[in-house]
């Protein structure tokens, strides 16, 4: 089926959707204080065919790790069990694939000329992998079975544990790489399953795990979902750099073998921790292997919700002038950062996130007052487990010299919302890696991941966006163009005034658009016209048409979306 607008235009053929779109940007000349338009024509083809996909948890017995395999086999058996507070059953809550939604347009109502809001789940968005077909497999520095690995992990209920006892036991880690002078020194007695030999040694070991993936699998993801490490300095600074240090089995940090590993096999990899895995040899080596990277640490909680505020006071004109955020946890990840040189990681992850919401307003932030009195303190607590504490302290300047402080206090699972995360991050890294713009796939950084990341790495790594809206816009709108549906434009033009949109037709104006037409101007102004719409689409040999009505208001734009058998077509009209 084929669709036609005026800056959108799509086509599938049951193997692929490629849509022509018309990107428009506005670029501005600062010394000039002028702006100009910028229209580039892009296409983007997106390969339909969901493969079989494998994910290989560098870390699978942690907390995430055994958390990611229980969640996903009780959604995949649509498990039920009982709690003290009643039964539950099995859900992806806290996904942004699963359980999100977007806007995509309008329903118009012909009898008053009123329209509604029209929301569309993100899976419906393109043909998007189920996380109830994965299949899972990894690496531990512990041995333990998983359900071993799910009990001592404390996250789960064990009445639901119990339903999965055998699935779990028969899924024991394979042997992990390891340095262990990345890793904080308490971490010792885990270690009865770990690789020994050179760097060579053990990444042609990881590759050969991989190749055992690569052959039940269509598409391999390698998540590092493991224990934060020491930041490495100085930087592998090029490819020849990074093959030298292994050449010569100098100190690399496990993540780094994994990666390399990753790269060599040409599969995803994925860093849900904040260590600087990504150095630029690293990035390089994917570049030139044509292999996929998206990182870093995973952006779940306290520091999500640090964007969102940020975001708010900012934007709302107030100056945001101290945050202090402080969270204790008792699980192992806690434990490993209650040593310094794993901390300063985690620290330096966090710190980055209000960077460019300072940025974008030097009314508030100028020249030599442009810093926010930012401070990260994370502490270990073995009693609450996996159940993070969270206080956060926001304190901004006011009118007339006033201050106002805004004070946070969360109490959650962390696993629980990390896990769905580490869902969305397979489930896109997919997607995006089935994506051609201009005939040319996307990479080797996968940008549009930032979403999930407190420190997120980009293509243009000068140019990183972490404010919560925006990146959720950037994402949602690539895959809704993607799919064929056009971007709101945001203005709302149409109910700029509370005179109602006239549903009588107007002389003079156009009966029907088809999907290769366009509106032009009436012969005579008028508030609004009413105009048929018919799209004419063509599936398993038979023609379906459907009439809706589109509302112009004098120089708006609507968008309107309909939905075909699970298909969506989308028109635009001018005035």
């Amino acid at each position: 089926p084929a669709c036609t607008c005026s800056n959108l235009e799509r086509h599938t053929n049951g193997k692929t959707i490629e849509v022509v779109y018309q990107t428009r940007s506005t670029i501005w000349d600062e010394a000039k204080q002028v702006h100009e338009q910028l229209v580039q024509p892009r296409t983007i083809r997106t390969c339909t065919e969901v493969p079989k996909i494998h994910v290989m948890l560098v870390g699978i017995g942690g907390n995430n790790g055994s958390t990611f395999v229980a969640g996903l086999l009780a959604n995949r058996k649509k498990l039920c069990w009982e709690t003290r507070t009643g039964t539950r059953q099995a859900n992806f809550l806290g996904s942004f694939t699963q359980c999100a939604t977007t806007h995509v347009g309008f329903a118009l109502n012909s009898k008053d000329g009123s329209f509604s809001d029209v929301y569309k789940p993100i899976k419906e968005l393109l043909p998007m992998a189920d996380p109830i077909d994965f299949e899972v497999s990894g690496w531990d520095i512990s041995g333990v079975n998983l359900y071993d690995a799910a009990l001592r992990s404390q996250v789960l209920e064990p009445t639901l544990l119990e339903q999965l006892k055998s699935d779990l036991k028969a899924i024991a880690p394979m042997k992990a790489a390891l340095n262990p002078e990345f890793i904080a020194s308490n971490q010792s007695t885990r270690c009865d399953n770990v690789m020994k030999g050179t760097n060579v040694q053990m990444i042609d070991a990881l590759r050969a795990d991989i190749r055992k993936a690569k052959d039940s699998a269509g598409k391999v993801v390698v998540l590092w979902t493991a224990n934060t490490e020491m930041m490495m300095f100085p930087e592998i600074t090029s490819i020849s750099d990074l093959e030298n240090r292994i050449a010569q089995n100098l100190p690399l940090p496990a993540s780094v073998l994994y990666c390399v590993a990753a790269i060599q096999e040409g599969v995803i990899y994925l860093n849900g921790s904040p260590q600087n895995t990504f150095h630029p040899g690293v990035i390089a080596l994917a570049a030139k292997r044509g292999a996929f990277l998206g990182g870093s640490d995973f952006k779940s909680g306290q520091t999500r919700f640090k964007t969102v505020m940020s975001d708010f006071l900012i934007g709302s004109g107030l100056r945001l002038a101290s945050v202090v955020s402080y969270n204790h946890l008792g699980n192992n990840d806690g434990r490993n950062l209650s040593e310094d040189k794993c901390f300063k990681s985690k620290k330096i992850s966090k710190q980055g996130v209000l960077d460019d919401a300072v940025a974008s307003n030097p009314l508030l932030y100028p020249e030599g007052n442009s810093t926010i009195d930012h401070e990260v303190v994370i502490k270990y607590v073995p009693f609450v487990g996996d159940s993070k504490r969270a206080l956060d302290e926001y304190s901004s300047q006011i009118f007339m010299s006033g201050n106002s402080t805004i004070c946070a206090y969360n109490i959650c699972e962390d696993s629980l919302l990390a896990v769905p995360l580490m869902y969305d991050l397979v489930v896109l890294a997919d997607i995006l890696t089935r994506m051609e713009i201009d005939g040319e796939r996307l990479g080797p950084i996968l940008s549009h991941l930032a979403f999930f990341f407190k420190a997120p790495i980009t293509n243009q790594k000068d140019f990183v966006v972490n404010m919560f809206m925006r990146q959720r816009e950037m994402l949602t709108n690539l895959l809704k163009v993607a799919g064929g549906i056009l971007p709101d434009d945001g203005t709302m033009l149409s109910s700029a005034s509370e005179k109602q949109l006239d549903p009588e037709p107007i002389s003079g104006a156009a009966s029907v658009l088809r999907p290769s037409d366009r509106l032009h101007e009436p012969s005579r102004a008028a508030l609004a016209a009413w105009v048929s719409v018919e799209f004419h689409l063509g599936m398993h040999g038979e023609h379906r048409a459907r009439q809706h009505e589109l509302a112009l208001a004098n120089g708006s734009m609507l968008v309107i979306c309909l939905p075909f058998d699970g298909q969506t077509c989308s028109c635009v009209a001018h005035r």
